[in-house]
C-alpha cells in the first residue's frame, strides 16, 4: 500500500464549464474531490493548498509548495507525491521545484486542458495517471516528472507547446521519458540530474525580455531605473542580439547585474559562435553568461533561485552549464 500526498493549487482541473456560456471559472468546490476517493493499493492523503488558475501563482506560491511537500514528507510516511495546477504556469512550478526539492520519492504533477464537466475532459485521467507514476518505484530519483495525456515527461525540458490541445505538453528535442498505459507504467530512459539549489525566501527582481528585430536599447533604459538582480534575454538563434542593445547592455553588466542568455528557438542551445557586433562569441566576452538549453521562463527561474546564494559569476556559469 502507497501513501501518496495529492496536492490540489487549482487550474483548469479544478474548473467547470458553465452550460449556458460556456466560460470556464473556478467553482466553490474542486469536482475531482468526489471521483478519486478510492484507488487500488492507494491511500490518498489530500490538501487543497490553493484554489488559483495558474496565472495567478508566483514564484512565492511555488516555494510554499516546495515547503509542504518537505514539511509532510518529514511527518509522514510518504512514498509519492502529486500536484494538480494549471497548465499555463505548470511547467514553471515544475521546474522550480525540480532544482529545489532534494527527495527520492517520486513526485509528479499534472494537470488538465478541458474543465471536469467538458465533453472529453482530460483531468480525472491525467490524475489517475499521475498517481500510478508517484506510486511507481521506477520513477524513484527522476526529479520532478510531468504526467498528461498519456506521457511522463522531465520538468526541464518539458513546455506547453499548444494553446488548447490536449496534447500541448512537449519536450522539444528529447521526447517524454515514459508513458503510462493500462499495463502500468514504463520507462525508456533516464534524465541527467542536476544540482538542487538551497532557497528559503525569494526577494531577487529578475526580468525577462525577448529579443526582435530591430530591437533598441528602450526598454532596458526603461528597466534600468528598477531595483534589478538579474536579467534573462531570449536572444536570436544562437545567442545573438541587435547591436542596438550593447551601450546599455554594458552598462547593466558594469553595474555587476548578471544577464542569462537563452535562445528564442524551442531546440538547441546558444553558442559563442558568431564574433560580429552583437553576435554570441562578443556577448560572451563582455560578460554575459549563456543557459544549456533552458527556455526563457525557466531560466529566469533558475537565475532567481539561484541569486539567493551567490552573485559570483563563476558560480552562476557553473550553475547555468547544467
Amino acid at each position: 500500500m502507497k501513501n501518496i500526498l495529492l496536492i490540489h493549487t487549482g487550474g483548469t482541473i479544478s474548473m467547470m464549464e458553465d452550460e449556458k456560456t460556456g466560460e470556464v471559472k473556478p467553482d466553490a468546490k474542486n469536482p475531482l474531490v468526489d471521483y478519486i476517493s478510492e484507488i487500488p493499493d492507494t491511500v490518498l492523503i489530500t490538501s487543497e493548498l490553493f484554489h488559483l488558475p495558474s496565472p495567478h501563482i508566483t514564484p512565492n506560491h511555488m516555494l510554499k509548495i516546495k515547503e509542504y511537500i518537505e514539511r509532510n514528507v518529514n511527518e509522514r510516511s510518504i512514498n509519492g507525491v502529486v500536484i494538480t495546477h494549471g497548465t499555463d504556469t505548470l511547467e514553471e512550478t515544475a521546474f522550480f521545484l525540480d532544482i529545489t526539492l532534494s527527495l527520492d520519492i517520486p513526485i509528479v504533477i499534472t494537470g488538465a486542458m478541458r474543465s471536469s464537466n467538458e465533453l472529453g475532459s482530460d483531468g480525472l485521467y491525467n490524475l489517475i495517471a499521475a498517481i500510478k507514476v508517484a506510486s511507481s518505484e521506477k520513477a524513484k530519483n527522476l526529479g520532478v516528472l510531468v504526467v498528461m495525456n498519456d506521457e511522463i515527461h522531465t520538468a526541464k525540458n518539458v513546455t506547453k507547446t499548444h494553446t488548447s490541445n490536449i496534447a500541448t505538453f512537449q519536450s522539444p528535442q528529447y521526447g517524454p521519458i515514459g508513458i503510462v498505459n493500462k499495463g502500468g507504467v514504463l520507462f525508456h530512459h533516464k534524465p541527467k540530474t542536476s544540482r538542487h539549489l538551497n532557497v528559503k525566501h525569494l526577494d531577487k527582481n529578475v526580468l525577462l525580455l525577448k529579443a526582435f528585430a530591430g530591437m533598441d536599447d528602450s526598454l532596458l533604459k526603461a528597466i534600468s531605473s528598477l531595483k534589478l538582480d538579474g536579467l534573462v534575454i531570449e536572444a536570436l538563434g544562437q545567442g545573438n542580439l541587435p547591436p542596438y542593445l550593447l551601450p546599455e547592455l554594458k552598462t547593466l553588466l558594469n553595474k555587476g547585474i548578471p544577464i542569462i542568455l537563452v535562445s528564442r528557438c524551442f531546440n538547441g542551445i546558444v553558442q559563442d559562435v558568431y564574433g560580429y557586433e552583437g553576435g554570441g562569441r562578443h556577448l560572451k566576452e563582455l560578460g554575459m553568461i549563456f543557459s544549456n538549453g533552458l527556455n526563457g521562463q525557466k531560466a529566469r527561474l533558475k537565475l532567481m533561485i539561484a541569486l539567493e546564494t551567490t552573485s559570483n559569476h563563476k558560480e552562476l556559469e557553473e550553475i547555468f552549464s547544467e
